[in-house]
């Protein structure tokens, strides 16, 4: 009998990522599926080899509980106002969540096959049902750095970030385009112009994004030619929510006990869809670095070690190179002047693959026993 599953959010960024995903790992193949809106109820569901029928509305209670699993990538307000409604109701399947509203939660545990198998595993056997992606930018380092924290080999690790806009959301990625669109057409002429001084090019830009003309309508400052050193909201010890997500989520998806210090800065560029990771990892002794090497090599099958030189770090280790793939890329690996037991490395990523929807993906079957 075919397991009935519910998608809701599929048409968003993360949401598009996972269909995409889907249809490339056959995984629509043997499913009952339903495809719900918050805003298009009863217009034609998407084009997928096993057919949709129409779309139901999303806040359908009724509807959503004959399901055996929810996937939803629709976002936290969704999931604060329907899942404890479902729930409520005696519903007793699968909610798997791309949105962060209930990933701190007891009965909940977040996603990362790869590198928390065993944990998501043991939560089936107790009977959890509610399984959550993880924060983008702790799911991208763990996929890189799993192998030396496997061996127990790390004290702590502090990560300052280079987050894409993709993380901020769709719009944001729009407004960096926009904004660089104004600043090639604000310096254009004369950044083409061989023999203009560079000085004159550079105040052009640098007025522009002090101006009022630039649209920061999503960021709230310039991303193009910039930077924002500020990402999520403030917490009372001085971090960013991100920044505290290091630590926290870290820690739950891989059931560590005692806790793995992390902590970090976290920094928003204008990359579109790829997070990386400038990390220090303190380990607990001197470590050989071709230990180190061969632990993260075998860690899981998209790790991708990039050697430590100028040729292969441009043409492996960038936004450019990795954006659209499942691998993770990690390089600029070695140990620190600080000491044999400080070791430096650059990590990067696709945040709307490994950070978003294909820990949803495959969680979906996982718990489906596919």
């Amino acid at each position: 009998m075919k397991k009935k599953v519910a998608i809701v959010g599929w048409r968003g960024m993360v949401g598009s990522v996972l269909m995409q995903r889907m249809r490339e790992e056959n995984d629509f193949e043997g499913l009952d599926l339903t495809f719900f809106s918050t805003s298009q109820a009863g217009q034609p569901g998407p084009a997928i080899a096993s057919g949709a029928g129409p779309l139901v509305d999303a806040f359908d209670i009724e509807a959503l509980a004959t399901h055996d699993a929810v996937v939803t990538c629709q976002g936290g307000d969704y999931t604060k106002e329907v899942h404890p409604r479902l729930r409520a109701q005696g519903w007793d399947g699968y909610w798997i969540d791309a949105a962060s509203a209930l990933r701190m939660e007891d009965n909940s545990v977040i996603v990362l096959d790869p590198v928390n198998r065993d944990v998501i595993d043991r939560a089936l056997d107790q009977g959890i049902k509610d399984f959550i992606g993880g924060n983008c930018t702790v799911s991208l380092m763990l996929m890189a750095v799993h192998g030396l924290i496997q061996q127990g080999w790390v004290e702590w690790i502090t990560a300052m970030t280079y987050q894409s806009a993709s993380g901020a959301g769709a719009a944001q990625m729009k407004e960096l385009v926009v904004q660089m669109a104004q600043i090639g057409a604000a310096a254009g002429g004369a950044a083409a112009d061989a023999q203009a001084p560079v000085l004159e090019v550079e105040s052009t830009v640098s007025e522009l994004l002090r101006s009022a003309d630039l649209q920061i309508t999503q960021f709230g400052a310039p991303l193009a030619a910039s930077l924002i050193p500020w990402i999520d909201r403030a917490m009372e010890n001085g971090q960013t929510r991100e920044e505290w997500k290091g630590q926290a989520e870290l820690n739950k998806m891989l059931s560590l006990d005692p806790l793995l210090p992390v902590d970090g800065q976290c920094v928003r560029v204008g990359a579109m869809r790829c997070h990386s990771q400038g990390l220090t990892i303190k380990l607990k002794r001197d470590v050989p670095l071709t230990d180190i090497e061969a632990a993260i090599r075998k860690s899981n099958d998209w790790v991708r070690l990039v050697p430590n030189t100028k040729e292969a770090t441009l043409q492996q280790l960038t936004p450019a190179a990795i954006s659209g793939q499942l691998d993770i890329g990690i390089g600029r690996l070695r140990k620190m002047t600080l000491g044999d037991d400080y070791l430096t490395a650059f990590t990067v990523g696709d945040q709307l693959l490994w950070g978003a929807a294909e820990p949803v993906r495959r969680a979906l079957n996982i718990v489906l026993g596919r």
